[in-house]
């Protein structure tokens, strides 16, 4: 599956006038999907003073290991698939939904080598899941049946603001709040799975206040930019200062980062 010539050709332009990029894997193998989805994550980026570096998920390894030799960020976006719960230690339950090996194949090498690098991250909606379960933590694989809740967690991509999160005091998304005054802001919301517990380092610091559903997680590290959050704010950094905060933040800590002194991150044989 290759996303769109055109699309690709775009985003290589902009690199030539852009010096910090973002590697943005292709959403899923499902081509549809993509093509009304992977755009919001592009032009986010490219909005906040970055370019984006789409990874088509049949890249090998020696390919993605040149890619990811000149990006200082990933973004790992929402996807159409579900996380496979035997990566955390469960058996299917009839609501959860396929998996996308591609998918998966491509996040644990994007991961791998930002986490040895320390390249500040953004992950998204699903992207935020397989984050957390590579971490070594566990999802919920559906609300509905598993937590009963009465809030709808999955509304629809036209629902801007589907219900409340509480943010932590003090984390990286706190400061990202309009003058950091009300710890509180309204969020979309598009899926039915959510993370149960945090996986290694990662720390809770936003979740809904009606049902405790964690919404966002960080990395617990000043050095190493790492935050992950179950809405969609691409979707909506039109109209919401939070939505485009997320993407300026990331995009800074891309901007500020140095490379590492490490082996190769991908480990090319």
């Amino acid at each position: 599956m290759c996303w769109s010539g055109a699309r690709i050709f775009r985003s290589l332009t902009l690199e030539l006038t852009m010096t910090v990029r973002i590697a943005i894997p292709v959403p899923s193998s499902d081509d549809d999907y993509n093509s009304h989805t992977l755009p919001a994550y592009v032009e986010a980026v490219e909005a906040a003073g970055a370019s984006a570096l789409v990874v088509n998920l049949n890249e090998t390894r020696e390919q993605v290991a040149k890619l990811l030799a000149s990006v200082q960020g990933v973004l790992l976006p929402g996807s159409l698939f579900d996380v496979d719960p035997t990566r955390y230690g469960e058996v299917r339950t009839p609501e959860c939904g396929d998996a996308d090996a591609a998918r998966t194949a491509m996040d644990e090498l994007l991961l791998t080598d930002a986490f040895k690098a320390k390249k500040p991250i953004l992950a998204i909606c699903h992207g935020a899941q397989t984050l957390n379960v590579w971490r070594e933590g566990s999802l919920i694989q559906d609300l509905e049946t598993d937590l009963k809740t009465e809030v709808n967690h999955r509304p629809g991509r036209n629902v801007a603001e589907a219900h409340a999160v509480k943010v932590a005091e003090g984390s990286r998304l706190a400061a990202m709040l309009p003058a950091n005054e009300v710890l509180e802001t309204y969020v979309n919301s598009s899926h039915h799975q959510a993370i149960r517990v945090p996986g290694r380092e990662l720390r809770v610091t936003a979740v809904s206040p009606v049902d405790g559903v964690v919404e966002a997680v960080e990395l617990d590290s000043a050095e190493h930019f790492v935050l992950a959050v179950q809405w969609h704010p691409e979707r909506t950094r039109p109209e919401s200062a939070v939505s485009r905060a997320i993407f300026k933040t990331f995009v800074e800590a891309a901007t500020a980062w140095r490379p590492q002194p490490v082996e190769d991150s991908v480990n090319v044989k």
